[in-house]
Order: C-alpha cells, then sequence, then structure tokens
C-alpha cells in the first residue's frame, strides 16, 4: 500500500508493507533490510495490525533501571514540602496557577 500525505509545503510518498507473522518468519532478513531502509513494514496476526518494524535511531543511551529510579526518587524528594497536606487533585490548579490565570 502507497500512503500519500499532503501538507502546506511538500508532499510524503511512502511504502507500507503489511505480512503475516507466518509469512514473515521465512523473510525476516529482508524484512529488516527493507525496514533499515525507511520502508514502513507492519506484521499482521489473523489480518490485524500488531507489530511495526522499525530501525532503532542512534541517540543517546538509555538510562538503566537503578538511574531511572534515582531520578523519580530526586522528582519525589523536591516535591516534598512543596504541597500543603490537604492537596488533592481536585485543586491542584490552585497551585499549579497564580491569581493572573498564569502558570506560577
Amino acid at each position: 500500500m502507497t500512503v500519500v500525505e499532503l501538507d502546506q509545503y511538500m508532499v510524503h510518498i511512502w511504502s507500507v508493507t503489511h505480512i503475516s507473522v507466518s509469512d514473515a518468519k521465512a523473510q525476516l532478513t529482508d524484512l529488516v533490510r527493507r525496514a533499515e531502509a525507511g520502508e514502513d513494514v507492519v506484521l499482521t496476526r489473523h489480518g490485524k495490525e500488531v507489530v511495526r518494524l522499525e530501525p532503532v535511531r542512534p541517540g543517546r543511551p538509555s538510562k538503566t533501571r537503578e538511574e531511572k529510579l534515582r531520578a523519580i526518587r530526586e522528582i519525589q524528594e523536591a516535591a516534598r514540602g512543596k504541597f500543603p497536606a490537604d492537596f488533592d487533585s481536585a485543586r491542584a490548579a490552585d497551585f499549579l496557577y497564580g491569581d493572573d490565570s498564569l502558570p506560577g
């Protein structure tokens, strides 16, 4: 299937390949190459999309579990004491916005 998308400045055209999981088993190497080249490869089961193959984008390395937990604890510590003991989500706007209705 070819998808065409129009926006104000350009036309985007790309190919979408739908293939059943059972058929993909025999073609996995080729499907991975096509996905790496930018083709949209979607695996289906009983005619329904279940998995999309896409290349891994180089970027910053993902954080370890310990780093993520440390970041969550730091946020929790920073927030501790900033809100009154009776704070609840129903009154969140009272603390997020000032009297001028702008973020405070």
